[in-house]
């Protein structure tokens, strides 16, 4: 990872951009936001620009994301646009501990920290996937770490996975977080070839996965190694435990109106939402209050900003106001 001073600037295209600043309501919008995947920081720069237009006054803010990288360039974006700043090179499932550390900072002595909304884009960035070299793409050829963080904080790597774990193993993971159908077919593969030598980066692992599926699946849409590198990473990275820890304490840390609103990519991540706020919605209702599930189908991205980014076709935008 480069350090602060060789940090590039963000390439990524915040995903359905306008649709988050008007579910947020600017107008009426409180004063704390918590970013939980800051990124390239589009959405808090636009959520900032939009609230100090409707209120004549500035945003305060919360980023977090696992990359230092990230952080650095948020810092740089996000210069001079908010009454308050404070970033943290942190997972978002320890937002809690975020809020608590800096809650004299935040709120009136004796009052509990909260945030009046918080968002959290599952989506891997544009700058992780070009800038990062920790091989989170198979088009080119890097390094197997796969970790949105520093390598040395994890507990194991993609390479580990490939390289180390059994066959039964890879193919779990494989089919569980990836959905692959030829998850065994591809674990086998890496078996026969890691008893030649280990699997050390990107394009090797892309041409094995390759090889072992059958033609009419090398010949599809999306490349055959698509489904197995998102596993790999949702594994290396415990994207899912995560995404829950997040959802609780961030369901914990919201105000009274509050709104909570998550942008999933994969059927894995978006489930867990959807039955997250309807399990909310059904406990709020049982003591007395009601919380609004404001998007009863998910939000997707127009065919215009489909065209213009296509990472965007996958992406689905729900929403939660707690109101109890």
């Amino acid at each position: 990872m480069s350090d602060s001073s060789t940090v590039r600037e963000s390439v990524h295209v915040p995903v359905l951009l306008h649709e988050i600043v008007s579910a947020l309501d600017s107008k009426t919008f409180p004063f704390w936001y918590l970013d939980g995947t800051l990124g390239g920081a589009g959405h808090a720069l636009a959520i900032a620009e939009a609230y100090e237009k409707a209120n004549g006054k500035k945003l305060s803010i919360i980023g977090l994301d696992r990359d230092s990288n990230a952080i650095e360039r948020a810092k740089k974006i996000l210069e001079g646009k908010t009454d308050r700043l404070i970033l943290e090179c942190e997972d978002f499932r320890n937002l809690d501990a975020v809020i608590d550390k800096h809650a004299p900072e935040i709120m009136p002595p004796n009052q509990s920290p909260v945030m009046n909304a918080i968002l959290f884009d599952l989506g891997l960035s544009s700058d992780e996937l070009e800038n990062s070299g920790r091989g989170f793409t198979f088009q080119k050829d890097e390094p197997l770490l796969m970790t949105m963080g520093d390598p040395a904080k994890y507990p194991f790597t993609a390479a580990t996975i490939v390289n180390s774990w059994k066959e039964e193993d890879i193919a779990n993971v494989i089919f569980g977080y990836g959905e692959e159908r030829y998850a065994r077919r591809i674990a086998k593969a890496i078996i026969f070839y890691r008893e030649k030598k280990a699997i050390e980066n990107t394009s090797e692992l892309a041409e094995i996965i390759k090889s072992s599926v059958p033609g009419i699946y090398r010949r599809g849409k999306i490349h055959p190694a698509t489904k197995t590198f998102q596993a790999l990473r949702i594994a290396v990275n415990d994207e899912l435990g995560a995404l829950k820890e997040g959802l609780a304490k961030g369901y914990e840390r919201l105000a009274p109106g509050g709104k909570m609103t998550v942008i999933s990519f994969h059927s894995l991540e978006d489930r867990i939402v959807k039955e997250f706020f309807k399990e909310k919605g059904v406990r709020s209702k049982e003591g007395g209050g009601s919380n609004s599930i404001i998007t009863k189908k998910p939000i997707t991205a127009s065919p215009q900003e489909i065209a213009e980014n296509p990472r965007s076709r996958s992406a689905k935008l729900r929403i939660l106001q707690k109101n109890d």
